[in-house]
């Protein structure tokens, strides 16, 4: 399946599976206390085999053709667990996991599995959000000796901030479906309306500002 059209499917069915949720005119409030018009569980697609094979697959695509000499998957915990483990199955490769923070007993690891120093490591994410903590997941490979290749999620809100963050870090960051993607397909299949596009679109540009005039 072509990626432009992969990207499409798997946004349609994070909205048929309700891994995605849209609300333009009854905001979400996330835990930081910003309002939003969506939230986004892709923890749901594991209890659906065809649309967590199709994922992992589209990763290991990514993978074989533009990261060849991947030598490690890594997922970040704990949401980029499962999917790192079917891509690293798909593609015959070790996976190791990283915690957001050592833990604070034992070997007090923040990395589980083995990493050795100069390995070529892909790290699987399930959303780009700010994207600060896929980067400090990089960041915490790197430190341990990993040559991070590139940070892959499911989904991304798309905010230029985040773009900023990996650009400036100098770590390429991809994802198989995006915000936009998503809208254009939740318009096609009736899940917003046309009135709906615009509060929808402001919000990605200005996140913080959202609701705050309704």
């Amino acid at each position: 399946m072509a990626m432009l059209n992969l990207s499409a499917t798997i946004a349609s069915s994070l909205l048929e599976i309700k891994a995605v949720a849209l609300r333009p005119n009854e905001p979400f409030t996330w835990t930081s206390g910003l309002k939003s018009p969506i939230y986004c569980d892709n923890r749901l697609t594991m209890s659906y085999p065809l649309i967590r094979t199709m994922i992992a697959e589209g990763f290991a695509e990514t993978i074989r053709e533009q990261y060849p000499d991947a030598e490690v998957i890594a997922g970040t915990a704990t949401a980029g667990i499962p999917h790192a483990a079917w891509v690293a199955d798909k593609l015959g490769l070790p996976m190791i996991y990283i915690r957001d923070k050592a833990k604070g007993h034992g070997k007090q690891n923040q990395i589980e599995g083995a990493l050795q120093p100069g390995q070529k490591v892909v790290v699987i994410e399930d959303l780009i959000s700010t994207g600060g903590s896929s980067l400090k997941a990089a960041q915490a490979a790197v430190d341990a000796g990993g040559d991070v290749q590139a940070v892959l999620a499911i989904f991304t809100y798309e905010f230029p901030s985040a773009a900023k963050l990996f650009a400036d870090a100098g770590i390429p960051m991809q994802t198989l479906t995006t915000y936009s993607t998503l809208l254009e397909t939740a318009l096609d299949q009736g899940f917003i309306r046309q009135e709906d596009l615009a509060k929808l679109q402001a919000w990605r540009s200005n996140p913080a500002e959202y609701g705050k005039s309704e």
